[in-house]
């Protein structure tokens, strides 16, 4: 063994710090990602949409999404980012124009 490959006691401390800090949080309920994944049943609710138009808003990316196993799962965050988003408006419909007829 040469002197490199020594641990001190002072690495073993920082060691243990470095431990603690990852497994406390784990355990009180707390994660390091807390991040939140939905599947496709959960947005259609959270968005009043069926599965035609999620399948259409993933395929021109309007929503990014992860696939896993035949599975497809979206970001909280990123269905938030939709809601908050300005709101698109369907082009307006002109009423169809009469032409006069002369009357004979």
């Amino acid at each position: 063994m040469t002197a490199d490959e020594l641990i001190t006691k002072k690495d073993l401390e920082e060691f243990k710090q470095e431990l603690f800090a990852i497994l406390v949080p784990l355990t009180t309920g707390q994660t390091l990602n807390t991040q939140k994944w939905l599947k496709n049943e959960d947005v259609k609710k959270i968005l009043k949409v069926s599965g035609g138009t999620i399948q259409n808003l993933r395929v021109n990316g309007s929503l990014p999404f992860t696939k896993i196993g035949g599975l497809y799962y979206y970001k909280q965050e990123d269905i938030d980012l939709m809601l908050s988003g300005p709101e698109k408006k369907s082009p307006s419909k002109r009423p169809a124009q009469r032409k006069n007829k002369p009357l004979t």
